[in-house]
């Protein structure tokens, strides 16, 4: 099959539909398939792709390539991308990693426009709660993961309690997290938390752990990224995702499964899904409820292990090629 992508940000951008479009790119050609991506996003360096990547095509390259490809793929619609449609039809798939709303929760009529162009498409949501919110129906297929990076390592010791693993901005929650953190002192819990990541809220909170009193249990790691970051998370035993947002659904929480955390996560939009039965939810922006589950896990190896037994069978579903299958199985359909 000639599967043409359009991609408007990928590689050197990093983020997580540019890496999960690298993936299902890689697995489609593994799999058999010819496939060419078109992004904006230019390049900085000579990396190597298993596929063909073109760079802010003019109009004339944009329709010779939709005239090549049978399925026309979107990771996320770009209205800026449809127009090569109205002159060579193809079958058009849409995945949707994301919620069609502005930043500040507002609609605007672009994303009444893209509610609108997507009853016309095939359409993938990444979680059932993005499925929730679009205009007509969707196949569900969640995300994918960097198996061949994030995975158990025997030789490093669990014997770190807490991690956090994101941007340092309000809607990632981390300030709810060390709030959550000094109920636990009071309590006469003092666990260790490594925050990973940089971000505006830095600084804020340092100053928050210092008026809480647990400076000395936080470790401000900084960014880290694909190996160095699965041994950080190899050597912990929670992972915690806290976000304040519903976030649309949660690679963190498939990374830090792999390599042996239990994840304890924010239960609103698709997080949960990608937190399967191997940890614990709990309402969005509740630090008492997040004191409980923390207080309960730290204090309970045995429901740790539980949660630990169950990663295998929930990674499952989310192995490159698995994914890539069922993203296959929708192109074909597509096509017929």
């Amino acid at each position: 099959m000639k599967i043409l992508i359009y991609s408007p940000l990928f590689y050197p951008s990093v983020g997580g539909t540019e890496t999960v479009v690298s993936i299902l790119a890689d697995e489609f050609v593994a799999q058999g398939n010819e496939v060419k991506l078109v992004t904006q996003t230019l390049a900085t360096n000579s990396k190597v792709f298993p596929f063909e990547v073109i760079r802010k095509p003019n109009f004339q390259t944009l329709l010779k390539l939709v005239n090549w490809c049978e399925v026309y793929f979107q990771p996320s619609i770009s209205l800026k991308g449809l127009w090569p449609l109205m002159i060579h039809p193809k079958p058009w798939i849409v995945s949707h990693n994301n919620w069609y709303t502005r930043p500040n929760g507002r609609i605007s009529w672009q994303d009444y426009l893209k509610q609108f162009c997507i009853r016309f498409a095939s359409n993938i949501s990444v979680s059932k709660a993005i499925a929730s919110g679009l205009s007509t129906r969707s196949t569900i297929i969640s995300n994918p993961y960097q198996e061949e990076i994030f995975s158990e390592i025997p030789e490093i010791s669990r014997d770190k309690e807490l991690v956090f693993l994101g941007r340092l901005v309000t809607d990632k929650g981390a300030d709810l997290l060390l709030e959550a953190m000094g109920n636990l002192k009071n309590l006469g819990l003092t666990p260790k938390l490594s925050i990973i990541g940089s971000g505006a809220e830095e600084f804020n909170l340092r100053q928050q752990a210092k008026i809480l009193g647990i400076d000395a249990q936080i470790d401000f790691v900084g960014v880290k990224l694909e190996q160095e970051l699965a041994r950080i998370l190899n050597a912990h035993k929670i992972l915690v995702v806290p976000s304040r947002w519903q976030e649309p659904f949660g690679i963190v929480a498939l990374e830090g499964i792999a390599c042996g955390c239990v994840v304890v996560g924010s239960e609103g939009g698709g997080l949960k899904d990608a937190i399967g039965p191997c940890g614990v939810t709990f309402p969005n922006n509740n630090v008492s409820a997040l004191t409980q589950v923390l207080l309960d896990l730290l204090t309970n190896t045995e429901k740790l292990n539980q949660y630990k037994e169950k990663a295998k069978l929930h990674l499952m579903n989310h192995k490159k090629a698995v994914v890539a299958k069922q993203y296959l199985k929708v192109f074909e359909r597509a096509r017929q």
